[in-house]
């Protein structure tokens, strides 16, 4: 019937159906992001790092163990993975359209709970992390002093520190990039004559400079019980070197 209807009156119909079309156009501004349909797949990131390999001893060692464990995870659609010369072993899972981001993240760190032991020490030593994100950028930004006051070791530092905790805070961000990232490290040359000439190796060297820089948590000043007029309450730090 009301097929019929509108078949005999076309000009109610196009009346209508511009209708439609410029209420859409109004509310498509006002509509939440929370309501647009989800059409990029969801992916959860693996990453790693075994310092000191090279690409083929990382793909052989992590990168292969982790994808073999990975593989045919619930919801999955494929899987890519990458092996760098710097010890870094990525591995992106990608997953059907619509699927629970939450519910993929946790089913992959089970599976790579499963395979953690035979993962060499030094990538559970440096840890294993696993995000769930997507390589398409929503913002980029860059920072810069303009009278040149600041190192970009500096800048890197005080980005590290105070702006990317905070920005990953905001709801809907998976994860934030510091391209370029530096960090403030000591870097040890070592010469092999004289390491031969006393009967050492480099993991003695190592092993003495950890043994010599040592971070404790001494204690804190107004923790309970205290005064209750107290207001602040003090932590602090020994660093031995």
């Amino acid at each position: 019937m009301f097929v019929d209807f509108f078949i005999h009156r076309p000009v109610f119909a196009t009346v209508c159906a511009l209708l439609i079309i410029l209420s859409g156009a109004i509310c498509l501004p006002l509509l939440p992001v929370a309501m647009y349909p989800t059409l990029t797949p969801p992916q959860v990131m693996v990453t790693t790092n075994y310092v000191g390999a090279n690409a083929d001893t990382v793909e052989k060692a992590v990168t292969i163990p982790l994808e073999e464990a990975i593989n045919g995870v619930e919801g999955m659609r494929y899987i890519s993975s990458s092996s760098t010369n710097s010890g870094t072993s990525s591995i992106t899972t990608t997953f059907t359209t619509g699927y629970n981001l939450d519910i993929a993240a946790v089913d992959v760190q089970n599976r790579v709970a499963s395979v953690q032991g035979r993962l060499p020490s030094a990538v559970n030593a440096s840890g294993i992390t696993i995000t769930k994100a997507n390589f398409n950028f929503v913002l980029g930004a860059g920072f810069y002093t303009e009278d040149g006051r600041y190192s970009p070791e500096f800048l890197s530092n005080y980005l590290d520190v105070y702006v990317k905790d905070a920005i990953k805070r905001v709801p809907g961000v998976g994860d934030v990039m510091i391209f370029g990232e530096r960090k403030y490290a000591m870097r040890i040359w070592l010469d092999p004559v004289r390491l031969a000439s006393r009967a050492l190796t480099a993991s003695d060297v190592i092993n003495a400079l950890v043994e010599q820089n040592v971070e404790i948590p001494a204690g804190q000043l107004g923790q309970q019980p205290a005064d209750l007029k107290q207001s602040f309450r003090f932590r602090w730090r020994l660093w031995a070197a």
